[in-house]
This record gives structure tokens, C-alpha cells and sequence, in this order.
């Protein structure tokens, strides 16, 4: 009985966390599968978007750094299926331009190049 209240006190005191709904990846349609690579030149970013991505469902696969030279607009590049797929990705980032270059031999569904565009922690609600 102890072990339960010790438990239940500790979710209790998770800031809220143990109530907030995480969407899961497949629960409101098809799941997708990302790929989130930071071409923005800040540190940063692509942790940030991949935040961003799962907590709208998105299956997030893989993160880290994309092309140097830092790109000016975010590309949504679509691998496998439809423009509806980045479609919505962009509406989870909330910027982006969709771009269909249909590839099978990937094992993923879209590539992110986050760009400058890309409003990072600055319009988010947590810190990375």
C-alpha cells in the first residue's frame, strides 16, 4: 500500500505531465515516418522539430544535421505516398514548403530540412 501512495504521489507531482494526451504515431490516420535534419545553421533545431513532430503523433525515426550552406524555408519532402503526408507534417511544424520526390528505396515517409524559418524554441513552449 505504501509502494502505491509513494507511486501515485510522484505522477501526481509530474507538473501535470501524467494527465497531458500524447498522440500516438498511427492514432489519427496512417502513421508516418520522418526523417528531421536541421539546415537552419542553429543548434539545435532538429531536436526541437522532432519534439514538435512526435507530440503531433508523427513517428520520428531519425534526427540530426542536413546540408551546410543553412537553408532560408523549410522543405517537406515527401518519399513515400502522397502530398496529403506532408501536408500534414507542415501542419504539425506550422511552416514548410511540400515537395514530392517519391524514393522506395527509403525506409521513411518524409524528409524535414528545417530551415531559418523554422521558429526553434523561440515560439515554443519548452526548451529543448
Amino acid at each position: 500500500m505504501k509502494y502505491l501512495l509513494v507511486c501515485l504521489g510522484l505522477a501526481a507531482g509530474c507538473g501535470g505531465r501524467a494527465n497531458e494526451a500524447h498522440l500516438i504515431p498511427g492514432d489519427r490516420g496512417p502513421a508516418i515516418t520522418v526523417e528531421v535534419l536541421n539546415a537552419s545553421g542553429r543548434a539545435g533545431d532538429a531536436r526541437i522539430g522532432t519534439r514538435v513532430l512526435r507530440r503531433a503523433g508523427i513517428d520520428v525515426v531519425y534526427f540530426g544535421n542536413g546540408p551546410d550552406g543553412g537553408l532560408d524555408s523549410t522543405r517537406i519532402i515527401v518519399r513515400r505516398g502522397g502530398a496529403d503526408v506532408g501536408q500534414r507534417v507542415r501542419a504539425a511544424l506550422g511552416s514548410g514548403r511540400v515537395e514530392l520526390q517519391l524514393d522506395s528505396a527509403r525506409l521513411l515517409d518524409v524528409s524535414v530540412l528545417l530551415g531559418a524559418d523554422f521558429p526553434g524554441s523561440r515560439a515554443l513552449d519548452f526548451h529543448p
